[in-house]
Parts: C-alpha cells; structure tokens; sequence
C-alpha cells in the first residue's frame, strides 16, 4: 500500500485544496473528478513522495518511493532517479530537483533505495539483483498510470550512475536513454569475491577496446537487435572515488554500443570549465553526448544540470523523444542451398551521407538453421537472432559503398534467407 513520506508547506496546502476542491465537485454533481483515472485504483497521492510496496518481483529488496506531479500527463513519461552510495530514495528527492520539474512537465519520477551490491548477476537480463527490482518498478508506474513504455529513462549519481549503466545495458528495450554522473562503464565494478568495492575499477586502471567494452553490454540481453539506449555522461576531472579516465571508457562503450564514431562530431563550451562533446550527431540528443568538468571532484552535481538532462532525455518538451530513424543501409541476402545446407551471400549498402564506422547486422535466422562458418564478419549466436559483427579489415563502409560478408549454415528445410535486418540497432532497407 502507499504510504506518504514527506510534503513540503507548499505541497500540503496544494494537496489539501485539491481534495478540497474534489469533495465540493462530487457533492454538487455526484460524478467523477476530472483527476479520475481509469484503472488506476491504487494510484498515489499527488504532489508529494510515496513509498509503494508489494509492486512485483524484487529479488533484493529494494524500497520504492514514487512522485507523481498533480498535473500528470495522460500516458506520461517515467524517470528513475538513483541516488548515491549510502544514499536512499528520499535523499535522491530532497537533493536534486526532478520533482519540481515533473511539475513543470507532468511526467513521473521513481526514486528505488536500493543496495551496495556489486554481483555479476546484475549484469543479466532478469539475473535476480537490484535491476529486476527496477524493472518491477517500471512496471507498476506503467500499469498504474498507463506510461509510454517508449519514454523510460534512467538517471543516477555514483553508484547510482553505475546502476544506470546497468540499467541501459540490460533492459534496452525498457530505457530509451540515460544520465549517468560519475561513474563507471557497465561491466567495471562487478565482483565476484562477496566485496562491495572494487579499487581498480575505481581507480580508472580498467581499460578494454571499445568492441570489448561495448561486448559487455551486448552480453547482457544476447540476441537482442533492437535500438539502443542514447546515454548522456558526467564527470569531474577531479575525481578521486571514481577516477577520471572511467570517462573516457564509457565514452568508449557507449559509442560502440551505439555504432558510432569515438571522434566528436561536436564540441562546444556550455558553460565555464565544461567540454561537452557529442558523438553521432550535434544536437542536443545525439546518441552519445559527454560533459567533462575541469577541476570538479566527485560531488560534481549541482542545481540547473537536471535541466539538461531533460533536455537530453526529452523530456522538457512534453512530447514523445526522438524515436531512432531508419537506417541508411540496404542489405541484399540471398542463398545457394543444397539437401541440408546452404551459402548465404549478404551485401550491405551505405545510403547515407556519413561514413559508418564499424558494424553490427543484426538478423534472425529462419528456424531450423544453424550457421557452421563464415566470412567477411563475426558471427553470434549460431541460430535464432544473429549478430553479425565487422572484421577489422571492413570496418569502416563510405557513403555510396557496399561490402559483402557470407555464412555457410546446415537448414532442416527451409533454406531462405532473413527477412529483415538491422544496422547498428537501426532498420535496414532490404531486398
């Protein structure tokens, strides 16, 4: 049940009008409030944090706390705010100010409390630690308040940056962006020793290749093809809890998971001290964009950078966010089959105006097929949703150029080709 945790003045003299104002309309015309809301009876009271139990699985008993703006949209975007180490829902409340521009914007902000956990279980789609507990969360505001399930998004400070990596590395079909401020790529801190810290990913000693980074996230939901999530991160130059050079590997990872360029198609000077690049585009919601703060050690969060989150989520604007555009590629598979196997021939085609650096097909395979080789690209899994990862030596594809890969795979009958594909996590045109 709902359980109120704290109102400011301002929030209890607005909350008691409105039930004020509710009793006076049901006892003159005896019908419905204007703030009714249709299969929506365990709704919680507005305009001030409330604490929800019993809201689905939660394998780590995670605490939920929910603020939801007396003027909530209709079908309203949803926000997971996570706090810091040591730090609980409520403090993530009191010490930023996502509530008060949830007023502005009507969408609803959850705030978990949840634990110091570092296991490789986190890591898994469902693997039965604190993200599953998120996603539960999730799932309440969405059945309660009828959420667009295409505006989830994720912010966190710390280890709750942390968690957004995680996050948007295991449920990428559930969050269509993320802040992360101050912290680590998805994959740096995880132990396997029962311990709560680990001091080489702290310390900025951890380094991988971008595709070893970006493998980590992948790992996380295997077969999975669909669009990934765009991440906005923070980071003092100054840090001594989570080192600085943790920046430039998320920097690495996101861009890989994204499939775009490591080298900024921007960079500017939003304010004093700040370099904000962007990476994939230049507006103000490219797939990756990065703010480093000179001289800023880890409390790096101030008043107003909420603002800009928004502004990178989508979320100040009242409308849907950017949707990812259909890809500029067209792929052509055919196949040569015999009794039980075939040969696949597979050209992919840059339509677009910009040079596509580094390149993940995906596709599934028909049922019954099972790739045995194949050439021109990296191959995963072998049957059902297929990644089909560049070689170093094709990697980079210019505008107007085509390259063609291939497999060998065994079928049990039916030997046609995909029918559809993505590049990058984005649709391809195909014939």
């Amino acid at each position: 049940m709902p359980t109120p945790i704290r109102t400011t003045a301002t929030r209890r003299l607005r909350t008691l009008l409105a039930a004020l104002l509710s009793l006076l309309a049901t006892l003159l015309v005896a019908a419905p409030t204007a703030a009714a809301r249709t299969g929506a009876a365990d709704a919680v009271p507005t305009a001030t944090l409330t604490e929800v139990t019993d809201f689905g699985t939660n394998p780590s008993n995670l605490r939920m706390y929910v603020y939801v703006p007396d003027n909530v949209t209709a079908n309203p975007a949803v926000l997971v705010a996570v706090h810091w180490c040591t730090g609980s829902g409520p403090d993530m409340y009191h010490g930023t100010e996502y509530d008060t521009l949830a007023d502005q914007y009507g969408f609803v902000v959850v705030y978990p409390s949840v634990t110091r956990s570092s296991s490789p279980q986190a890591l898994r789609r469902g693997g039965g630690s604190d993200p599953v507990g998120i996603k539960s969360m999730v799932d309440w505001v969405t059945r309660t308040y009828d959420a667009d399930t295409g505006r989830v998004f994720a912010t966190g400070i710390s280890s709750g940056a942390m968690m957004t990596n995680v996050l948007l590395g295991d449920y990428p079909d559930v969050f269509a962006a993320g802040a992360a401020f101050s912290g680590v790529p998805f994959g740096c801190f995880a132990t396997t020793d029962g311990s709560e810290w680990n001091s080489a990913c702290a310390n900025g000693t951890v380094t991988h290749t971008p595709q070893q980074w970006g493998d980590l996230v992948r790992g996380a939901h295997p077969g999975y093809t669909g669009p990934r999530p765009r991440m906005q991160l923070w980071h003092g130059t100054e840090d001594d809890v989570l080192r600085h050079p943790n920046f430039g590997e998320m920097i690495k990872q996101w861009t890989d998971v994204q499939g775009v360029s490591q080298t900024p198609a921007a960079t500017d000077t939003p304010q004093s001290g700040w370099t904000r690049t962007r990476y994939g585009g230049t507006g103000d919601r490219a797939p990756v964009e990065a703010i480093s703060l000179q001289g800023v050690g880890h409390n790096l969060y101030g008043y107003g950078m909420a603002a800009r989150v928004l502004t990178f989520l989508g979320l100040d604007t009242g409308g849907p966010a950017p949707q990812p555009q259909p890809g500029a590629c067209k792929v052509t598979a055919t196949t040569n089959p015999w009794s039980t196997g075939l040969t696949a021939s597979v050209t992919i085609t840059n339509t677009g105006t910009t040079a596509i650096n580094g390149r993940r097909l995906g596709f599934t395979l028909p049922t019954g097929q099972s790739i045995t080789n194949g050439w021109g690209a990296t191959y995963a899994p072998a049957s059902g949703a297929v990644t089909a990862s560049s070689a170093s030596y094709n990697a980079a594809l210019a505008p107007g150029a085509s390259v063609s890969i291939g497999y060998r795979a065994n079928h049990t009958g039916n030997s046609g080709s995909p029918g559809a594909f993505t590049l990058n996590g984005t649709g391809c045109a195909s014939e």
